[in-house]
């Protein structure tokens, strides 16, 4: 009798645990096998695009030189470096490199081309730094190297210009500036200027269409 007890007790333990195995095992398969619910990624967030007026303005190339120089006159006040552009029948920038322990007369003629986006592009045209003969790629190198620039000039040796992001310009009236049109020869140059509501503190006159 005590023998089948004991048999007993085994029995209903072994059906125990093999029914607990069954049950862990079930689990796992459902946890492994149970298809993965797909999360929602929210779309990045696009700020409203802000109602504004875009004006023509058109001017002449000695205003803007007055301006482009003004501006690299207070850029320059705290460095030793010094140059200047003059708007010709093409853009002249004139200054001096750093060589050694002198410095060596630098002039680059350049053609501006509008890019379809508001910037400019400077391509050159010649270039000479003092009577040393240096290739136009290692003149440019050392332009980018000494001569200080704004953050949205960049200067590209290897495709021999300048590139004038004229729409990443930081202006304090919130204004947007872009190049419309630059002929130097004919003495023609417009740029539009985009003004927003919201700079002025004024309500637009009709609704932003959803």
């Amino acid at each position: 009798m005590q023998l089948k007890k004991t048999n007993h007790k085994w029995k209903r333990m072994f059906i125990i645990l093999l029914t607990c195995n069954i049950l862990v095992v079930a689990v796992l398969a459902v946890l492994l096998f149970w298809p993965v619910s797909k999360t929602k990624v929210p779309e990045p967030y696009v700020p409203p695009e802000q109602q504004s007026s875009e004006f023509t303005i058109r001017t002449t190339k000695e205003n803007l030189n007055d301006l482009v120089n003004a501006y690299l006159d207070k850029l320059l006040k705290d460095t030793r470096h010094q140059y200047t552009v003059s708007l010709e029948d093409d853009v002249h920038l004139i200054g001096e490199l750093p060589v050694f322990s002198s410095t060596v007369p630098l002039s680059i003629h350049l053609e501006p081309v509008v890019q379809d986006n508001g910037d400019v592009v400077l391509k050159q045209r010649s270039i000479s730094i003092g009577l040393l003969e240096l290739p136009n790629k290692k003149i440019m190198e050392y332009i980018k190297k000494y001569l200080p620039m704004p953050e949205w000039v960049i200067v590209n040796p290897k495709e021999e210009e300048i590139y004038v992001a004229v729409t990443k310009m930081d202006i304090k009236s919130n204004f947007e500036v872009t190049v419309d049109h630059i002929d130097l020869e004919a003495n023609n140059l417009a740029f539009k200027i985009k003004v927003p509501y919201a700079t002025l503190g004024i309500d637009p006159p009709y609704p932003l269409e959803k």
